[in-house]
């Protein structure tokens, strides 16, 4: 399907790093969520976020704008969501993160954890009770799984669930770098069941009584979004709360492969920033009476960040067509968030020196994104933990122990 000429005064900027031509490829649906969502990061984000990323502070207006815009829901079909295609899902949180990593991360608790464990995992009346609410983000949620004892090893955690009795569950655990855990209206915790040992799956509604929620303090990336330490003291669970479809850790992995391969797209978003940054400051930019551009070794650097952010497109576009056929599976995920993650630090570590002091202003948005890579680079599976995935794959071996 062709792609309809749309007024933007940045165009020519959004399609800068399209060095293949990939636009082409673009529905008009994708094309329309890509382009409303640019327009907003253009206009509203990069404006005011290195403010609200200096001080820590949540950027409330930007997030309700999310909702607005009909972004929130990424591909869930119905319930007021947008149901987008996994193509036009990645373009827009590629996007997001290209503008900040705070409040791309916010949507991704929201829309690719919380909501979509809901609508994988729930009863029809759980996703009718939330999803239409969340959609609009009248209703925030969260995603509880990370553990202060288990990262790497989330399959080990040790939170519990037990029978009350009256045929409901008491929560017993604590909980580390949960998203939105001091916001959310409903937190979806994972806990092991006492009777059997399985993982099982909880709509915790706050507030409730021992349910505690503290902002972590002193991060130095995504400074704009608030992580929480999460204490979880005989939290008493109605058996109405409890997600039916989620009763081993093997359910819980499957929302953790589609958000995992939506972190390449992230990952490029981070590269693009900072690549389309130290390109435009090398045009600027005058030194012994030239421009950075008229010197071969800044042209050799910035050729070199170009075939990687290229790279990194067509792993996120191959990412997204086997979305659409449903063959992403735990391998191909973890390759591509490997891949990315690593490639993005090397392009925004290349932009941060290309553009020598003036690099560690945040005014020049390549530090915040230096520091906000580290998060991707860390969370839903670390590098080593992805060559792992991927290794056991392509060897039958498994080299976790």
């Amino acid at each position: 399907m062709s792609t309809p000429v749309m007024p933007y005064e940045h165009l020519g900027e959004a399609l800068a790093t399209d060095y293949f031509m990939i636009r082409e490829q673009f529905t008009d649906e994708q094309w329309d969520m890509f382009i409303r969502t640019r327009r907003f990061v253009d206009r509203e984000v990069l404006p005011v976020i290195n403010d609200y990323w200096e001080k820590a502070e949540f950027p409330w207006p930007l997030a309700r704008r999310l909702a607005e815009l009909g972004i929130v829901g990424d591909d869930i079909q119905g319930y007021g969501c947008p149901g987008m295609s996994p193509m036009a899902v990645g373009l827009v949180h590629m996007e997001l993160h290209r503008g900040d990593g705070s409040l791309a991360t916010f949507l991704g608790v929201q829309s690719g954890l919380a909501m979509k464990t809901i609508h994988l995992l729930g009863s029809e009346e759980q996703r009718q009770r939330w999803l239409p609410p969340m959609a609009r983000l009248e209703k925030i949620g969260a995603f509880a799984l990370t553990e202060p004892n288990h990262g790497s090893d989330s399959i080990a955690l040790e939170t519990s669930a037990r029978p009350d009795g009256e045929g409901g569950w008491i929560l017993n655990g604590t909980k580390r770098w949960i998203g939105n855990g001091t916001i959310a209206d409903v937190v979806i915790v994972w806990a092991r069941s006492v009777e059997d040992g399985k993982v099982k799956g909880f709509l915790v509604e706050t507030p409730t009584e021992g349910y505690h929620a503290e902002v972590i303090t002193g991060k130095g990336v995504a400074r704009a979004v608030w992580q929480a330490d999460i204490t979880l003291d005989e939290v008493r669970v109605p058996e109405s709360n409890r997600l039916p479809g989620a009763n081993t850790f093997k359910d819980t992995g499957r929302v953790l492969v589609t958000t995992r391969a939506g972190v390449a797209w992230a990952a490029l978003g981070h590269a693009v920033a900072a690549y389309d940054t130290a390109l435009t400051y090398a045009k600027q930019r005058t030194q012994f009476m030239r421009p950075l551009v008229a010197f071969q070794i800044v042209q050799d650097r910035l050729v070199r960040m170009l075939a990687e952010v290229t790279a990194m497109q067509l792993y996120c576009m191959q990412i997204a067509r086997l979305a659409e056929a449903g063959r992403v599976t735990d391998g191909i995920a973890g390759l591509a968030k490997l891949n990315n993650t690593r490639k993005a630090r090397q392009v925004i570590a290349e932009a941060r020196d290309l553009l020598g002091g003036n690099g560690i202003l945040l005014e020049n948005h390549v530090i915040r994104h230096m520091s906000d890579i580290e998060m991707l680079h860390t969370y839903e599976g670390t590098e080593t933990i992805q060559t792992l995935i991927v290794g056991r794959d392509i060897t039958g071996v498994g080299a976790f122990a």
